[in-house]
């Protein structure tokens, strides 16, 4: 293997990802888990259009939207000068909208599983509802959180579609291991794809049974 670069932009992407979701997703969980408001339906519809749409779709809105000549793209580059299209940052920006739902929804689903009782106690204390979230709530949804995680961090390890768009197949910049597979297929070198596949699929392996183990032995639940 002569191209290390591709394999580490992926996993630099899905370590980026998969942090900055884990920031938002526990607040905008809580929120949904809250919310009583009719137009929840709708922002939960929101949030699950990246599991329906085509990564084509998603994309091509994506790459008007982080144009430099209009919208969020034009304003991050005029005001902070952060290109988007083409680029590292671009690439976040796009993954942590296209795997927004897999970390939200077990999140959330956590949260609507756990017993009324932890409702109950959290009415009657007069604490914020910061102090209750980390200090009732997360406690008690640790696998569900650990499940975000390991969805956020595998699904990003292989985009394809989205990341093509946004940032292009630039080589030490925008090439992530999935961009590299389908270029060396293109031109036909398949030993070349065969070594990120094989190295992806060998590291998205012992992942995995490294989490599912911790899941096993630390939170006493059996994997799915």
């Amino acid at each position: 293997m002569h191209e290390w670069n591709p394999l580490w932009l992926t996993l630099k992407l899905a370590c980026v990802t998969t942090l900055i979701l884990l920031i938002l997703g526990i607040p905008i969980a809580y929120s949904l888990y809250r919310s009583r408001s009719w137009a929840k339906p709708i922002f939960e519809a929101i949030l699950g259009l990246p599991l329906v749409l085509p990564p084509t779709v998603l994309g091509f809105y994506m790459l008007l939207a982080f144009s430099p000549s209009y919208g969020l793209g034009k304003w991050l580059n005029d005001t902070l000068g952060i290109p988007l299209l083409f680029s590292f940052q671009g690439l976040c920006f796009a993954s942590v909208i296209y795997s927004l739902p897999f970390m939200i929804y077990p999140i959330h689903s956590g949260l609507r599983n756990l017993p009324k009782a932890y409702d109950e106690l959290a009415a009657t204390m007069r604490k914020s509802r910061l102090t209750i979230l980390s200090k009732i709530l997360i406690p008690n949804i640790k696998p569900s959180i650990l499940t975000g995680i390991i969805l956020t961090f595998v699904h990003t390890i292989g985009e394809f579609g989205v990341v093509l768009m946004i940032g292009g197949n630039i080589p030490g910049k925008t090439r992530v291991a999935s961009i590299a597979i389908y270029t060396h297929v293109e031109a036909l070198q398949y030993d070349r794809a065969h070594q990120y596949a094989l190295i992806l699929v060998i590291f998205s392996f012992i992942v995995l049974v490294i989490i599912y183990t911790f899941l096993q032995k630390n939170l006493n639940i059996k994997p799915v």
